[in-house]
């Protein structure tokens, strides 16, 4: 309905004003409601009179207080408190300490034992087909000739003058000469001192 109307009609029985009053409440239910005033009418006693004055029926849709069900079902409900996942560390598997491998005691060279020592003279050869021990002699092999030290013995050789020394093994015979003990091979002689001075007097020390 586009407009409003206003009807006011007179009542003067309790059974017209119940009536009045049933067809307000259909009004209501159609889709039409009438707002109902009772008013004493003015020099008529037991009267009442009723004013409808139409109304839509979308104006008079009640709000309800409470949220829809449709907006509860889709409420979410507060998270409960929950523990904090572990940290990784703590997920893995635990396996037992290592223990500390023992220390391996380190390899120490055992201590040359010196049979004998002494001072000499000491020169050096160069030539030679074939040693006392028969081996081939080979200058530049740390090689020594003895008059009597058994073969292949270890003979250290220092020269006092300036602390060199050199290890020789012994695989040939001599010298011949008096004052001299130790025939070295050229090399070994160069090691120690040099080849220019011939002969001098070398600490010996023979190794065990």
């Amino acid at each position: 309905m586009t407009g409003r109307h206003s009807r006011t009609r007179f009542f003067s029985s309790p059974a017209g004003i119940a009536a009045t009053a049933a067809v307000g409440v259909a009004l209501a239910v159609g889709g039409t409601v009438g707002a109902v005033q009772l008013t004493s009418g003015s020099g008529q006693s037991g009267q009442a009179a009723l004013d409808f004055t139409p109304t839509t029926a979308g104006s008079l849709t009640p709000s309800s207080p409470t949220a829809s069900p449709s907006a509860s079902a889709t409420a979410t409900a507060s998270p409960s408190a929950s523990r904090s996942p572990q940290a990784a560390s703590r997920g893995k598997t635990r396996t037992a300490s290592p223990k500390p491998s023992p220390t391996r005691a380190k390899k120490t060279t055992p201590a040359v034992k010196v049979l004998d020592s002494g001072s000499c003279g000491a020169s050096f050869y160069s030539d030679g087909q074939l040693t006392a021990n028969g081996e081939s002699f080979n200058p530049n092999e740390l090689t020594a000739a003895h008059k009597t030290l058994p073969f292949n013995t270890k003979v250290r050789v220092t020269n006092p003058s300036n602390g060199k020394s050199v290890v020789v093994r012994i695989n040939d015979r001599g010298p011949f000469i008096d004052g001299r003990c130790l025939d070295l091979s050229r090399a070994a002689f160069a090691t120690i001192a040099s080849v220019d001075v011939g002969a001098l007097t070398v600490r010996y020390e023979v190794l065990g």
